[in-house]
């Protein structure tokens, strides 16, 4: 039997999430969740409640409510409270002039003319719309919602996404598995709450939803672009808790396949529509090019060669031959130390006698690789993302050479947004590195294009050495073969510091679970300890280059990288540990979910996303900031914290941009980036690598890992941690086989 109690708010004891335990003026203790915005706005509020008293075990006799209502004027509490900056008066003056539901009505349609009142400008007022739409949204959401006993954080999303959205409540009910659309909520979240709101197991929006949910899982997640159709609906069947219900599935399938969504391929093998379709066109255009004669360049290429001073191997050399009889694709491809940059200036310099400089383009997925090769080749560079938003309004680039590096990270549906933008007759030249990692995404175009032999193909093998003491590209080249190699000798520019458990193999047999677990994490202690003093013996450069505002050369200067983000040699864990050496004392600082973003931390952006930034230029003119596309993996400075505004902003110097975050966009946006893991490093280069090894990693450790994380590193590579696992993981050769469209055709 629900009964009622009014009071006011005086103290809040305990709180958790949305969840508080709070007492009253008149001494009553009450418990219960508050959604509509941040519990400590509710203290000196008159509030009633509803719900029963119950004897609470930490805290005696409580009324937990089940429904809160603040007493004192809505609208009042909402710009007093919640709203940073407006004053007891200004919402006062608002509310007796427009009256309350005048007030509401400007709020939602016309906020525009809340700018006649004195102290809100326009910043404040886009504060005020998103804060109200939030407000308003939550309200809604959460009635609607708080019977089926949902998080206050997937509320918060929930309400967040969907503040634009006309009627989300009826839009939720009618189809729950629309949240699915929402970025962090999958089909498990949407489908807990849909069985509470009553949706049968069998509903067709639930199977259907299923099905992208797995289809994403094994093509965008592990890297597929198809599925055979039994891994599919054997999926399904694991998801669903469901047996011999394939004929739900059939019938799904079908509507998918009528409305183009999937395409079904022989040998019974499924397909998103967007990946087929990518993958389909690259291969007919590769097919297509690599019919091309482009016509050839000069009647003496060995003449050409010593006018250009070029000094090539044969491997090296049989590229140029392949463009010089007349090939219009060509791909390169070479392990570290092959030559690959030397090959590709002297490719653009060969074709530089009949193209002009102008009409001559290289690209490349990062913004370093991309700096790299126009540092190395001489020709113009950009990062593919950039080349693709500068001529979003033409139908093709206009140039006559396009040349792609780092083509082993570019996944299918980019690849193929690339290509489709290469002007027909244009030449088109791919580098890479298939030892390296495949892309993050669905797909693995480079690999497969060298199974298939689609286009004219050049691989350097040989290995070209500064000098003896140098060894990365000869010890890296032994991981690719799973050789162990020399690591344990004195180089310049490699160093494996070994800090391995004693008989570690008696000890696994001698030792419980818990006592080998509890000597692993000693261990690992010990690494991060050898990785900190690393850490100090390059802090002083790394800070010269940040006191001599060059940014780009201190993100770059030393980085800490490793297979996992969990556990003590995570990045997770790292981050913080490095963060205290880095930047131990800093002006200001903001604390969010946990993590603690300080002004001057390196921090990297991890989505694909429309974010409001300027050109560097631009932000120190303070001129209008556009909506620019930043990408996963760009890294950057935090260099600015205004408190009052709760807004952080980010300069990426690869990319030349400054971007604003709203306090509660760091922690879906950002990340520290002293420690990152191999595959957000993929395409970079620093000058001095850290890398932890370790057995607890041994799941991650693969051939291809570790290739790629040592040929990160431009002066120096340091291993540290457990030589056992480093030998083993040399000898793992990766075999992760992606099921891609292209193979299948």
């Amino acid at each position: 039997m629900n009964e009622t109690l009014i009071g006011q708010i005086d103290k809040i004891l305990f709180e958790e999430e949305a969840f508080f335990i709070a007492v009253l003026k008149s001494g009553e203790k009450i418990s219960g969740s508050y959604y509509e915005s941040e519990v400590s706005h509710l203290k000196e509020s008159a509030i009633t409640l509803k719900g029963h008293w119950e004897e609470h075990k930490k805290y005696g006799k409580t009324f937990k409510f089940e429904y809160i209502k603040v007493n004192q004027n809505e609208l009042f509490f909402f710009l007093n409270k919640i709203i940073k900056g407006f004053t007891k008066k200004l919402s006062a003056d608002l509310i007796e002039h427009f009256g309350n539901d005048g007030l509401i009505e400007v709020l939602d349609n016309d906020i525009e003319r809340l700018l006649e009142f004195k102290g809100i400008k326009e910043k404040k007022l886009k504060k005020i719309q998103a804060s109200w739409k939030k407000f308003r949204s939550m309200r809604e959401i959460g009635e609607f919602l708080t019977p089926y006993d949902v998080t206050p954080a997937f509320l918060t999303t929930i309400a967040t996404a969907m503040r634009d959205v006309e009627e989300p409540c009826a839009k939720i009910k009618n189809n729950p598995y629309i949240l699915t659309s929402i970025n962090s909520i999958g089909f498990k979240r949407a489908d807990e709450l849909a069985l509470k709101m009553g949706v049968k197991k069998d509903d067709e929006n639930r199977i259907s939803s299923a099905m992208d949910y797995v289809l994403l899982n094994y093509c965008e997640q592990q890297g597929n672009s198809c599925v055979a159709k039994e891994i599919l609906f054997f999926e399904l069947d694991e998801l669903l808790t469901f047996s011999d219900k394939s004929y739900l599935y059939e019938a799904s399938l079908v509507e998918r396949v009528s409305e183009g969504s999937i395409v079904l391929m022989k040998n019974e093998r499924v397909s998103p529509a967007r990946l087929y379709d990518a993958e389909k066109y690259l291969y007919d255009e590769f097919k297509r090019r690599a019919k091309l004669d482009n016509g050839g360049f000069t009647k003496d290429l060995d003449l050409f060669l010593s006018e250009h001073d070029l000094k090539l191997g044969d491997e090296q050399k049989e590229a140029l031959k392949k463009i010089n009889e007349g090939s219009s694709i060509l791909f390169l491809v070479g392990y570290a130390g092959t030559g690959k940059s030397t090959t590709s200036r002297s490719i653009l310099d060969l074709l530089n006698t009949k193209y002009d400089k102008k009409e001559i383009i290289t690209c490349a997925l990062s913004g370093i690789a991309s700096q790299r090769i126009a540092d190395t080749t001489g020709y113009e560079s950009a990062t593919i993302q950039s080349l693709l938003v500068k001529f979003e309004e033409r139908d093709e680039f206009p140039y006559s050479v396009v040349l792609i590096d780092e083509a082993s990270m570019i996944n299918s549906s980019l690849f193929a947004r690339l290509v489709r933008k290469v002007s027909k007759s244009a030449l088109l030249i791919v580098v890479g590195d298939d030892a390296q990692l495949p892309p993050i995404g669905a797909g693995n175009v480079l690999s497969d294009v060298l199974t298939l032999c689609l286009a004219p193909i050049v691989k350097l093998t040989k290995i070209y050495r500064q000098s003896e003491d140098k060894a990365i590209t000869v010890i890296a080249n032994d991981i690719r073969l799973g050789v162990v190699p020399e690591y344990k000798r004195e180089y310049e520019d490699f160093e494996f510091v070994d800090v391995s458990m004693q008989n570690y193999y008696a000890l696994k047999n001698q030792l419980t679970q818990a006592e080998l677990s509890s000597q692993r994490e000693e261990n690992s202690a010990q690494i991060v300890a050898v990785i900190a003093h690393k850490v100090v013996e390059s802090i002083e450069k790394a800070r010269y280059r940040l006191s001599n505002k060059q940014i780009k050369e201190y993100l770059n200067y030393f980085q800490v990288i490793t297979p996992m983000k969990g556990g003590t040699l995570g990045s997770n864990n790292l981050n913080i540990v490095l963060q205290n050496y880095f930047n131990p004392n800093p002006k200001k600082c903001v604390k969010k979910g946990g993590v603690e973003f300080r002004l001057m931390d390196k921090v990297v952006h991890t989505k694909n996303e429309n974010m409001t930034s300027w050109s560097s230029e631009g932000f120190k003119n303070s001129e209008d900031s556009a909506q620019r596309r930043i990408f996963n993996g760009m890294s950057g400075l935090l260099f600015k914290i205004e408190e009052d505004d709760e807004q952080a902003f980010v300069f990426y110097p690869n990319e030349d941009v400054v971007v604003v975050y709203e306090y509660e966009e760091l922690r879906s946006h950002l990340m520290l980036s002293y420690a990152l893991t191999i595959h957000k490093v993929q395409g970079m280069e620093y000058d001095i690598v850290v890398i932890p090894m370790s057995f607890s990693h041994y799941i991650m450790h693969n051939t291809k890992l570790i290739y790629t994380a040592v040929t990160r590193a431009k002066h120096k590579c340091i291993l540290v941690g457990e030589s056992m696992a480093f030998e083993s993981a040399c000898k793992k050769l990766d075999i992760t086989a992606r099921d891609t469209v292209l193979l299948e055709l």
